[in-house]
C-alpha cells in the first residue's frame, strides 16, 4: 500500500497588498502513520518581500519536496485555506498545461512558482482540499501560527522538524479551547478517505 500523508498548510504576508517589502511566511503540519502511531512534523519558511499567494504556492511545493526527500512516492492530502492554491491546482493548472502554460486573460501570475509546485506534485499522488481559515480548525490554526511566526521572525526550519502541535493543543485545551478534539481520530478519518479514493471538497 502506498504510504499516506496529510499536510495542513497556511501562509502569511504581513501587510499583504501594501506597497513595499512585506515580510511573508508559510508553515505546515505533516502527519503520517508509523508503527508507533501518528507521526507529526512541522516545517516553515519565509521571504522578505512577497504576497500571501506566493507563500501559499511556495509552502505547498516545500511540503511536497520534503515528502519526497527519500525518493518514496506517497498518497498525499494537502489541506489549505487558500482558494488560490486549491482552485489553482484542481481547476486552473490542467488548462494552463494543455495550452502550453498560457491563459486567455494574459500572463499567468507567479508562473514559475506554479510550475515548481506542479513538478513537486507529480512525484506523489496528490489531492487538494479547502478548509475555511480562522474558523476554529485546530490544525489550520496551528499552521497559521507557524506561518505568522516565520513571517515575523523571518525564519526557516531545517527541513521537517519535530512537531510541537500536541504541546500547543494541550495548552489551548487547558484554556477551554477545542474541547474534546482528538487529532489522531481526525487524521484517521482523512487517511481512510484518502486510501479509499474518496473525493474532497473544492474551495468554497
Amino acid at each position: 500500500m502506498t504510504p499516506i500523508a496529510v499536510v495542513h498548510l497556511d501562509e502569511s504576508c504581513l501587510g499583504n497588498g501594501r506597497e513595499g517589502e512585506n515580510h511573508g511566511g508559510y508553515g505546515g503540519l505533516i502527519e503520517a502513520r508509523t508503527r508507533s502511531g501518528t507521526q507529526r512534523r512541522d516545517f516553515y519558511g519565509c521571504s522578505p518581500g512577497t504576497t500571501n499567494n506566493r507563500m501559499a504556492l511556495l509552502g505547498a511545493a516545500t511540503a511536497l519536496q520534503l515528502l519526497g526527500a527519500k525518493g518514496a512516492r506517497l498518497r498525499a492530502l494537502m489541506v489549505s485555506d487558500s482558494e488560490y492554491l486549491v482552485k489553482g491546482m484542481r481547476m486552473w493548472v490542467p488548462g494552463w498545461v494543455a495550452r502550453g502554460w498560457k491563459r486567455s486573460g494574459g500572463p499567468i501570475e507567479n508562473l514559475q512558482l506554479w510550475q515548481d509546485l506542479l513538478a513537486a506534485a507529480k512525484k506523489h499522488d496528490v489531492q487538494w482540499t479547502w478548509v475555511r481559515g480562522h474558523a476554529g480548525h485546530p490544525k489550520n490554526e496551528y499552521a497559521d501560527e507557524l506561518a505568522v511566526g516565520a513571517a515575523r521572525e523571518q525564519r526557516t526550519s531545517a527541513g521537517a522538524v519535530e512537531s510541537k502541535f500536541l504541546e500547543w493543543l494541550t495548552a489551548k485545551q487547558a484554556k477551554k479551547k477545542f474541547p474534546g478534539y482528538d487529532p489522531d481520530a481526525e487524521y484517521q478519518v482523512l487517511e481512510r478517505r484518502l486510501a479509499a479514493g474518496e473525493g474532497f471538497p473544492l474551495a468554497g
